[in-house]
């Protein structure tokens, strides 16, 4: 007779806890706080024939040790594309208007004592108005979440889109006339890092982590940005080195910042570079912290477990290993 072993406290199941539960298991479902890697998998022993991630994301599982014993990996994509695009917009409105800056005038007990200056306390507006009548979105990274995102972004009058994809992947000609034209466009363009960080007014990093990815953003790429950009990154924090982010805030090399993710993290204190900036909004990796999205995320991962016990029923988001390795 089959049976549910469940961690039984609403944080981070132990390691221990779960390597002592692990063996003879069906199946296991996890969030990306825990790694699957050869330790666990040995122990699970050959009856493993699913692992089920409550996550878009999967750093933190061995794909090559899954692949070798066969075992079927879940994930939950789509379901936190809305919530995490959202996000990205606010940060850009706060990062672009100093929000981090204005907020502690208030919790600080300083606004009786701040004099009022024609341009205090001001920043680049996102939106475009008479005067500024063109904006360009930039998107490192162009899947869902980005073109969420910019369908986001088209009230705000932004009349181009400039992106960057993997060097491997073919060309979207047609997908990208059709965004254009859906959005009323002026131009959506593929283009290279170098133009991307020199034409952005806003920029959003959204590719995949891992090694190929890794600091992408660095002190050349920020360097070349302008002085009113914004960048967001709700993607992966290996994505942006901190140390050259904190560095370009410092110089004013870019305007401000909005980050939800840190290379590093959860150990991000308050001496860290980019806590210390006042004009990066540093939040603690909650792009998917809606009731609405965790909900989907956790059915979606229960049903990819069951699917992958069952044997017989399709996974309803099963990555495919073959194309990973």
């Amino acid at each position: 007779m089959a049976s549910v072993v469940t961690w039984p406290e609403d944080r981070i199941a132990t390691r221990e806890w779960l390597l002592e539960n692990i063996p003879g298991a069906a199946g296991v479902l996890l969030m990306l706080t825990e790694r699957i890697d050869k330790e666990l998998l040995d122990l699970a022993g050959p009856t493993l024939c699913v692992v089920s991630t409550m996550s878009v994301g999967y750093e933190h599982v061995n794909l090559l040790e899954l692949s070798q014993r066969g075992i079927k990996l879940g994930y939950t994509p789509d379901v936190l594309t809305a919530a995490v695009a959202d996000l990205s917009v606010t940060l850009a409105l706060m990062a672009s208007r100093n929000i981090g800056e204005v907020m502690s005038l208030v919790k600080d007990n300083k606004w009786p004592t701040t004099h009022w200056e024609p341009f205090a306390l001001c920043g680049p507006q996102l939106s475009t108005t008479d005067m500024s009548p063109k904006r360009t979105a930039g998107f490192l990274g162009f899947g869902r979440i980005s073109q969420t995102t910019l369908a986001r972004l088209i009230p705000f009058g932004i009349t181009d889109c400039i992106y960057t994809s993997s060097p491997n992947s073919a060309p979207t000609t047609t997908r990208d006339e059709d965004l254009a034209k859906r959005h009323s466009l002026s131009s959506l363009r593929r283009v290279d890092l170098d133009q991307l960080a020199r034409e952005s007014d806003v920029l959003f990093v959204l590719a995949p982590g891992g090694p190929a990815t890794r600091h992408l953003v660095n002190e050349d790429f920020l360097k070349k940005m302008k002085r009113t950009s914004v960048l967001v990154n709700t993607a992966r924090g290996t994505l942006v080195n901190s140390d050259a982010l904190a560095k370009a805030l410092r110089e004013k090399w870019i305007w401000g910042a909005g980050v939800d993710v840190v290379e590093g993290e959860p150990n991000v204190t308050a001496d860290h570079p980019l806590v210390k900036e006042p004009r990066c909004i540093v939040l603690p990796h909650v792009g998917s912290a809606t009731f609405e999205t965790r909900r989907g995320m956790a059915t979606l991962a229960v049903r990819n477990l069951l699917a992958g016990i069952d044997g017989n029923s399709n996974m309803p988001a099963e990555l495919d290993l073959r194309n990973k390795l």
